[in-house]
């Protein structure tokens, strides 16, 4: 066999849905997020995909983060997401929106800052104020009694011009890790310099790009995202 083609059944596995590439939009103002999420997601189990930032989209308001859970807070934005995309000529149209919401849920203050993670320090709160309002809380607490979890919720939603929305795709990654005395590292973002993952020995603000990937509770929930959304690709490729 030339090695230079592919066997059928693997040249037909990379088609794209429908003849182009799916086209999902990351429903976040956070540029972090979507490069996060944009790096795991460029190619979705082998195929080709378009990942695009919600500037793609008509202008609109930003929905308000009224949600007790990550899971409702996610579906907010991914359907406020969805409206908007759905404004779109179909062939501007992306196929699918997709909405994070995720945070630190720390052992010790009965897993605050959870939702309010971005805010902890107050509305329009630093990272640095978030990060100094945390290691006060749990100042003079020994190693083992600074157990948290970062928490990612993810909802995928089908954009549809013509009827109510359907229902969406949803998955959750955590990593445990516990909180330092003090930052190390100098990426990621947010908590990422004081949440240190014991296995590793490093802080998420220590660890490259394609490392924290493939350990973060972000990069959990899209490794899940990918089982779960591949197959609701092909089956909207099918009905077009």
């Amino acid at each position: 066999m030339n090695p230079s083609k592919k066997p059928p059944e693997q040249k037909q596995r990379d088609e794209p849905v429908g003849g182009r590439a799916p086209v999902l939009v990351v429903a976040t103002s956070n540029e972090h997020k979507v490069e996060e999420i944009s790096s795991c997601l460029a190619t979705l189990a082998g195929r080709a995909l378009s990942v695009r930032g919600a500037g793609l989209l008509p202008p609109g308001p930003v929905p308000d983060e009224t949600g007790e859970t990550f899971l409702e807070n996610a579906r907010i934005k991914a359907r406020a997401c969805a409206a908007r995309a759905a404004r779109l000529p179909p062939d501007e149209r992306p196929d699918w929106v997709v909405a994070d919401d995720s945070g630190l849920e720390v052992d010790a203050l009965g897993g605050a800052p959870g939702v309010h993670s971005a805010r902890f320090a107050g509305p329009g709160a630093r990272d640095s104020d978030n990060n100094r309002k945390l290691l006060d809380a749990l100042a003079g607490l020994p190693a083992e009694k600074r157990g948290a979890s970062f928490v990612c919720v993810l909802v995928a939603l089908e954009v549809r011009g013509d009827g109510p929305e359907a229902g969406d795709v949803h998955v959750e990654g955590r990593t445990r890790g516990r909180i330092l005395d003090a930052p190390r590292g100098r990426g990621g973002f947010g908590y990422d310099p004081l949440f240190l993952v014991p296995e590793l020995g490093k802080t998420y603000a220590e660890l490259e790009p394609e490392e924290k990937n493939g350990t973060s509770h972000r990069g959990k929930a899209l490794a899940a995202l990918q089982k779960s959304l591949w197959p609701a690709l092909e089956e909207r490729g099918r009905a077009t």
